[in-house]
């Protein structure tokens, strides 16, 4: 109980730091998966991205999908839809606009573990039907978890979290952009668990920091 309080008070103080008028965006997500059976899951996610902490949109993003696992729960492809609202500034002006992506995607996930490592592998490719513009991307995904904890179960314990992630498109500028992460996970139990963590989301001509507070639920 008390390292669940240490951790509900590190997102408390965190919260404070980032400004209105803070270069540090924030994004707010929750992953959640349900299975149906030994072979078959539903994933769905929400993200909300905010160019500050919160009330200054970026993106509105909702993914699902159907998954099928290949071999136990290490190995699953994943046939999903994406909607997203983005509301980008525009230029160096006060000056927003907003947009429709509607995405497709397929994906391949395959995980390792090594004692208190886990290792996970995501090769995603999208469809992205963007107003009256299509476009295709891929997306390479590499994640390790690591954790602190000396007992046996996983309950209630911290864990260390990074990835990195690059995005290539098909045609024109390949490079799209680079997403490098780190974090502290806290695990409740063995369906529910939460990180606070910072992102530096590196483009053709910018970079800018996220503070990114995550939340992924298994049932």
């Amino acid at each position: 109980m008390k390292n669940i309080v240490y951790f509900i008070l590190l997102i408390m103080i965190s919260i404070p730091a980032q400004s209105q008028n803070s270069d540090i965006g924030n994004w707010w997500i929750y992953f959640g998966n349900k299975q149906i059976n030994e072979k078959w899951n539903l994933h769905h996610e929400v993200q909300y991205r905010n160019f500050n902490f919160i009330g200054d949109t970026e993106q509105l993003l909702l993914r699902a999908g159907l998954g099928y696992n290949l071999s136990e729960k290490n190995n699953n492809l994943l046939l999903g839809y994406g909607f997203i609202y983005s509301e980008p500034y525009i230029g160096n002006s006060d000056d927003k606009t907003n947009f429709n992506e509607h995405r497709i995607y397929q994906q391949f996930i395959t995980r390792q573990n090594f004692n208190k490592l886990s290792l996970q592998h995501r090769y995603r490719f999208e469809q992205r039907f963007i107003e009256e513009d299509f476009k295709l991307r891929l997306r390479y995904f590499l994640g390790l978890n690591y954790s602190l904890s000396q007992k046996e179960t996983m309950d209630n314990t911290f864990y260390l979290s990074m990835y990195n992630e690059v995005f290539l498109n098909t045609e024109g500028n390949y490079f799209d952009r680079n997403r490098l992460y780190g974090s502290l996970g806290y695990r409740f139990s063995k369906s529910i668990k939460s990180e606070i963590g910072f992102m530096n989301q590196t483009l053709q001509n910018s970079s800018r920091n996220q503070l990114n507070i995550i939340t992924f639920i298994n049932f």
